[in-house]
């Protein structure tokens, strides 16, 4: 059995400024984007993309992340209190953050982007696939440190307390994630774009990789508890993540040669 280290969640402490490790991944994953996408821009020329194109779409992406993350967590998880209090909105110090609203926000920024420079958007969406899933890996190492989103009890002999939860072993989840959502799907789009492939192909692979890891996952991962599980047994991350993977599907048979 392990136990969670229990991290201090601030890094840094500057005065009455508190610097937080999840800010800090938050900010490892856009330069994760940024020095991927530098390597991409010289090893894959094919891409026709140029440094000055991946600078503005990382400015999109970020407000794309914060906003639609924000406002996904707001309208997917807790409407009801954000209505009583729209205030709370903007205080996101508090936490409630939502992949699937960053990646919302995300998708519709790159369409702005998109038209700015005259591109296809699955063309867009195509280069930056491949640069998402380690900064992903960032977020949940975040989480883990937080001792946030934990797992579900197991008797499985790498069981981890969580003593501010409760004395009961859980699935570390969060790494679980890392491992899935970070390691392996970024390998996996990794070696996928290391040559042209047909437009929507990796924007594909990243539908159909993410959705598929995530839903897995969940089923290690305990509910939020004002949620619990909803229709059929399955968490709101899964039920979030079958459009994901029905899109992946879709666009794997539209683009076929």
């Amino acid at each position: 059995m392990l136990v969670h280290p229990q991290f201090d969640p601030v890094a840094l402490h500057l005065g009455p400024l508190a610097i937080r490790w999840y800010g800090l991944m938050y900010l490892l994953a856009f330069l994760l984007v940024l020095v991927l996408g530098r390597w991409r821009i010289h090893h894959q020329p094919w891409t026709g993309w140029t440094p000055r194109m991946l600078d503005d779409v990382l400015f999109y992406g970020v407000l794309g992340v914060i906003l639609g993350g924000r406002l996904g967590y707001v309208f997917f998880y807790k409407p009801a209190d954000y209505l009583a209090d729209p205030a709370a909105i903007l205080r996101v110090w508090e936490g409630g953050m939502s992949f699937h609203g960053g990646f919302l926000g995300v998708l519709i920024a790159m369409v702005f982007f998109a038209r700015r420079y005259h591109l296809p958007w699955l063309s867009v969406t195509d280069f930056i696939a491949p640069l998402v899933p380690l900064g992903l890996g960032a977020g949940r190492i975040g989480n883990f440190i937080n001792g946030e989103l934990w797992g579900r009890p197991t008797s499985l002999p790498w069981g981890m307390v969580f003593p501010h939860v409760d004395a009961t072993p859980r699935h570390p989840s969060q790494l679980y994630e890392f491992a899935l959502e970070g390691i392996a799907l970024f390998v996996i789009l990794w070696w996928l774009a290391r040559k042209p492939r047909p437009q929507g192909f990796l924007s594909a692979a990243f539908l159909l990789g993410y959705g598929t890891f995530r839903f897995l996952v969940e089923f290690t991962r305990e509910p939020d508890a004002f949620l619990g599980t909803l229709a059929l047994g399955l968490s709101m991350g899964q039920w979030l993540s079958l459009p994901m993977i029905a899109a992946g599907l879709l666009l794997f048979w539209l683009r076929r040669p």
